[in-house]
């Protein structure tokens, strides 16, 4: 069973019914969302983080069956985690701790979280070309020559591919969306 290619729900539903390899894969999918909800959306010290982290999952895991649609594991485990994160600054606040960084409001900071992981989750249903290109030319920094030369195309070919490849990716974040929007 291939990470990127099984849905939430498929993962969700194969959880309910005993696979524990399932439930790795939902754990790995989204370890470094609920990490980062915790370290930037909330500016949690790594200890409060990694609490936040053992407890969304445990939590999630022990109330699976409370999931209303297994689609929506994501956003769930979102939230679940959020509210862990506030019931952990409320407790350092209760016990006069002040926070090393003030944090008004971590919507912002959640949003672009949530925006890059449907990016991810987006990189993952392109073809291995796309996957190569794109991440050799946003993630790696590389240039279109440099690309060029490890893939043996000529650069202008590259230039066209990661065109092409974004609006691949473009057309599957808009999907996304309306499936989103739908639910």
């Amino acid at each position: 069973m291939d990470v990127g290619e099984t849905s939430d729900g498929e993962l969700v539903a194969l959880c309910r019914a005993g696979d524990e390899r399932a439930w790795a894969m939902l754990v790995e999918r989204y370890s470094r969302y609920v990490y980062a909800i915790a370290v930037q959306g909330f500016r949690l010290p790594e200890p409060d983080a990694e609490d936040i982290f053992q407890d969304a999952f445990a939590r999630a895991f022990e109330r699976l069956d409370a999931l209303r649609d297994d689609d929506a594991f994501r956003p769930w485990l979102a939230q679940m985690t959020r509210r862990l994160c506030i019931d952990s600054c409320r407790r350092r606040r209760d016990e006069g701790e002040e926070p090393e960084v003030e944090v008004e409001d971590p919507s912002g900071e959640l949003d672009r979280l949530d925006e890059a992981l449907a990016v991810r989750e987006g990189l993952t249903r392109l073809s291995g070309d796309c996957r190569e290109i794109l991440d050799r030319f946003f993630a790696q920094d590389e240039s279109y020559r440099t690309i060029g030369e490890a893939l043996q195309l000529p650069a202008g070919t590259i230039a066209s591919r990661i065109s092409r490849c974004l609006g691949h990716l473009r057309a599957e974040l808009e999907g996304r969306k309306a499936v989103v929007l739908e639910s």
